[in-house]
């Protein structure tokens, strides 16, 4: 029974999993450490809190942890001016509004990093509330983010909606549904249980109003266009009516 959409921001609204990727490796080799671009990728959308011993281990945490985030967000700094929105991600996020539902941008990312983004987007003209990394004590694939989303604005349940198998993690420990964008490589996959979070290609669309489960649409909510080309976000939300909050 959602009433409120809670995005995530980096790598479903704006371009940045191959800046996280490039920006981690970078910092992992200033302490002569080497990990494949494919592994430090896959971390992508989990929290910096958990990233280093998640894809590098226990023993690099304890004796760089700290040191490897900072030299990360020094890292991303530099790459943070080329990162570009994805295009039509305003008008979706527009189109949520326009269907009733209060909407969250919820991002565990560091406060300036989110502010530049949400300035790409436009998205405080739209967002109800947005998240940073100061407003919770443990990041994507812990739940702390999505309910720190929906307390925000009071909302009473939700519907994620992200790039990553991490969000959709996050959610299912609220019971909350996932709607996935074709950005990130692993959301498509299965679960560690076995299921699948949501299709890259999105069978599931947005309810046709607050309060209703996500209904199956015959369109994908985003599709990726031919092969180097940049992401248009489609959205086909007209077909599910308009919404209203009870």
């Amino acid at each position: 029974m959602a009433d409120t959409a809670i995005f995530d921001v980096d790598g479903t609204l704006v371009d940045t999993n191959y800046h996280h990727a490039l920006a981690w490796s970078r910092a992992f080799r200033r302490y002569g450490i080497t990990q494949p671009m494919w592994r430090i990728h896959r971390g992508i959308g989990m929290g910096g809190d958990t990233f280093v011993s998640a894809v590098a281990g226990r023993d690099v945490e304890e004796a760089h942890g700290d040191e490897l985030r900072e030299a990360w967000v020094e890292e991303f700094d530099k790459l943070v001016g080329e990162v570009q929105p994805f295009e039509g991600a305003h008008e979706l996020l527009a189109d949520v509004k326009e269907r009733g539902f209060r909407l969250v941008l919820a991002s565990s990312g560091k406060t300036p990093h989110v502010e530049a983004f949400l300035d790409l987007i436009d998205g405080k003209s739209l967002a109800d509330a947005w998240t940073t990394s100061d407003d919770v004590a443990k990041s994507k694939p812990e739940p702390d983010l999505v309910a720190t989303a929906l307390a925000k604005v009071g909302g009473a349940s939700g519907i994620m909606v992200g790039d990553s198998i991490f969000d959709a993690q996050a959610a299912a420990k609220l019971k909350i549904p996932t709607l996935g964008g074709p950005h990130g490589r692993f959301l498509g996959r299965r679960t560690a249980r076995g299921r699948r979070p949501a299709s890259l290609r999105l069978t599931g669309g947005l309810p046709s109003r607050p309060g209703r489960h996500p209904a199956r649409a015959r369109q994908p909510l985003t599709r990726p266009l031919a092969p180097h080309s940049p992401v248009r976000l489609a959205v086909p939300l007209a077909k599910l009516g308009r919404a209203r909050r009870r």
